[in-house]
């Protein structure tokens, strides 16, 4: 009995762990910041990871069974990556939940922007959500729409990836290309 248990949970961090790989692959993508100036620095990369894995959860929020038990193990994993990180920059306990609950807000308020625009394929309010969440003092910033065109492309290849490859830890970001 403990052998099928403890098995089948190697199996399943093992599909968790190669989703999650491929996610934070595709937030890092040097294009993001060197052709789009996406800013390189903490805050930066978390919103292009926020960016990715909203992405990921988009792809999987219809769906049920194994595939929200995947999307919240990833959910709660880019949390701990995130908590993680705060702890690495030297922020003590004391300090790490406050900015976690902020975060965690910021985290969901652009998934409701980004959700929004995504399903009315809105260009131009996902590339405004982006240029605020992403380069807020730095407005304009006119890569947001080459950003924004790269998430309707990445939103539709997920889409039309099998649920199946998904929940057997597959899953392909197509990689952003500099205008």
């Amino acid at each position: 009995m403990f052998q099928r248990l403890f098995g089948r949970e190697r199996k399943n961090r093992a599909i968790t762990d190669a989703l999650y790989a491929e996610i934070v692959a595709a937030a890092r993508q040097p294009v993001l910041y060197a052709e789009w100036e996406a800013p390189d620095t903490p805050l930066g990369r978390f919103e292009m990871l926020a960016l990715h894995m909203f992405l990921f959860q988009h792809r999987l929020r219809d769906e049920a069974g194994a595939s929200r038990d995947i999307a919240q193990t990833l959910i709660d994993d880019f949390f701990a990556d995130v908590e993680q990180s705060l702890r690495d920059f030297g922020i003590g306990d004391m300090g790490v939940p406050k900015r976690m609950k902020k975060l965690a807000r910021m985290y969901y308020g652009r998934t409701a922007a980004y959700s929004d625009a995504l399903e009315r394929e809105d260009r131009v309010a996902l590339a405004a959500a982006l240029e605020r969440n992403v380069r807020p003092d730095s407005l304009p910033w006119p890569q947001a729409e080459a950003l924004a065109a790269h998430v309707i492309d990445t939103h539709k290849a997920l889409a039309a990836q099998a649920s199946d490859a998904i929940r057997a830890g597959t899953i392909h970001f197509p990689p952003a290309h500099a205008a």
